[in-house]
């Protein structure tokens, strides 16, 4: 199993030690990434992605280890604090670069066998709309399966983190890495990707951008092939 970890600061917080918790229980190879360490670039809107080809982004070069590395992965760890209930600004920064390969565009086809886990801490609050900034993209991507875990962990660090709590969390995290094992190379897409899919596929027959039209029709996506069909 391969396994990605993006987090979305550059500290090994609270964040980072559960996702890092989660990724060893799975027993797999991992890579990782900091946010802004590894990728430090805001989307400029140029729009070059949308309308010709990503490769066109002035990040392009910088944000493809990343790519690569995520199209690798058979599971994909999201990790960010809350910051003022949502992403962290890395994070939000980062996902912005990949409207591209929302369904609604260009989405690559492996995303459609994969598994993701968008996990966020905070002292109180906040955990929920934070995960669902996260989980958004990995819908929109195309990700078979994607779970959400969030801790309050009542506190500003992991040192601070009590023994109850860092109990618990090695009991979720056991458990949801049993789960994620069991799936692999198994998970199946959602009826609800499978019917927003089709929703693109009808807006895609209707030739609004020529780019998205061709990626289509190259993979036979307007007709009868499905991503999730191996």
């Amino acid at each position: 199993m391969k396994i990605v970890c993006i987090y979305g600061q550059n500290h090994k917080g609270s964040t980072y030690h559960i996702a890092k918790m989660l990724a060893d229980k799975l027993q797999g190879e991992t890579k990782e990434f900091f946010l802004p360490r590894d990728f430090n670039h805001y989307c400029v809107g140029c729009t070059q992605c949308f309308e010709k080809d990503e490769k066109l982004c002035p990040h392009y070069g910088d944000l493809s280890p990343l790519t690569e590395a995520m199209d690798e992965a058979d599971v994909i760890i999201l990790a960010s604090p809350v910051y003022v209930y949502h992403a962290s600004g890395p994070m939000k920064s980062f996902l912005d670069h990949y409207g591209y390969r929302w369904m609604v565009h260009r989405p690559e086809e492996r995303m459609f066998h994969k598994q993701a886990v968008c996990i966020s801490t905070a002292a109180g609050g906040g955990m929920k709309s934070t995960n669902k900034d996260m989980a958004d993209s990995t819908f929109f991507w195309g990700v078979a399966k994607t779970y959400k875990y969030g801790v309050a962990v009542r506190a500003v660090n992991w040192d601070g983190v009590s023994a109850k709590k860092k109990e618990a969390i090695e009991k979720k995290t056991t458990k949801l890495a049993a789960v994620i094992q069991r799936k692999n190379g198994k998970v199946h897409t959602s009826l609800k990707t499978k019917m927003f899919f089709q929703v693109m596929r009808m807006l895609q027959r209707m030739g609004w951008n020529e780019a998205d039209v061709n990626y289509w029709r190259e993979r036979g996506w307007t007709e009868k092939k499905r991503p999730w069909k191996k």
